[in-house]
C-alpha cells in the first residue's frame, strides 16, 4: 500500500506521461457511447412499458429478472457477439445501464397524474407528442434519478469490459498493473477513477435533489 501523499505524487507523474492519455481517451469514448445507448434504449423501453399497461405487466417482470442476473456471466456471450475491442466494451457498459434507467422510467411514467394524461388525450396528442409534452416533463425528476443510477452502473460495466478483454483503457491499465503487482499504478488509477466518479456523481445528486424539490 501507499500513503495518500505518495499516491497523489505518483498520479501527477502518471498523468504527465504520453502513454496515459490514450488509455483515458479510450475509456471516455467507450463510456460515452455506452451511456448514450443505455439512456436512449432505457428511456424508450421505460416510456413504452410505462404507458402501455398490458406490455408493462408482461415485460416488466422479465426486466426485473434480467436485472438480477450477475452481468459478468453474460460477458462470454458479449465477446462472442462483438469480439475483443471497443464494441464489446460499449455493449457491456450499456447492458449495465439500460435496465435501471428503464425501470425508473416505468415507475416515473406510472406516477404521472392521470389528469395530465387525460388532458393530453383531450387534445388528441399523438404518442410522441404525449411523451414530449406531458410524460417527460412530469416524470423528469424520477427519470433523472434513474439516469444517475444508470450512469454509475454503465461506468462500472465499461471498466469491467476493459479489464477482461481489451488492450487499451483505464480498466486494461488497472488489470495490467494488478498482474504486474505495480502498486503505484493500481493506487493511482483507482484514485483517478474514484475522484472522477465521485465528482460527477455529486454533481448529478445535486441536480437530482433540485429537480425533486422543484417538482
Amino acid at each position: 500500500m501507499r500513503s495518500p501523499l505518495e499516491t497523489i505524487r505518483f498520479t501527477q507523474r502518471l498523468v504527465s506521461t504520453d502513454s496515459f492519455w490514450p488509455h483515458l481517451s479510450e475509456s471516455l469514448r467507450a463510456f460515452s457511447a455506452a451511456l448514450a445507448i443505455a439512456v436512449g434504449l432505457g428511456l424508450a423501453i421505460g416510456f413504452w412499458l410505462g404507458f402501455s399497461r398490458l406490455a408493462g405487466d408482461v415485460l416488466e417482470p422479465m426486466l426485473v429478472a434480467l436485472y438480477s442476473i450477475p452481468k459478468i456471466t453474460l460477458y462470454p456471450i458479449v465477446l462472442l457477439a462483438f469480439g475483443l475491442g471497443m464494441p464489446a466494451k460499449i455493449a457491456f457498459g450499456a447492458i449495465h445501464g439500460i435496465i435501471p434507467i428503464a425501470l425508473f422510467t416505468i415507475n416515473a411514467v406510472r406516477n404521472v397524474k392521470p389528469i395530465l394524461i387525460k388532458t393530453g388525450r383531450v387534445f388528441a396528442l399523438s404518442r410522441s407528442e404525449m411523451v414530449a409534452s406531458v410524460l417527460f416533463p412530469a416524470a423528469a425528476p424520477e427519470i433523472f434519478t434513474g439516469f444517475r443510477v444508470g450512469f454509475s452502473l454503465t461506468l462500472i460495466g465499461t471498466l469491467l469490459g476493459e479489464m477482461f478483454a481489451a488492450q487499451r483503457g483505464l480498466g486494461y491499465l488497472l488489470m495490467t498493473a494488478i498482474g504486474l503487482h505495480n502498486v503505484d499504478v493500481i493506487m493511482s488509477v483507482t484514485f483517478l477513477l474514484v475522484l472522477g466518479a465521485a465528482s460527477v456523481s455529486s454533481l448529478l445528486l445535486a441536480i437530482d435533489r433540485r429537480l425533486h424539490r422543484s417538482a
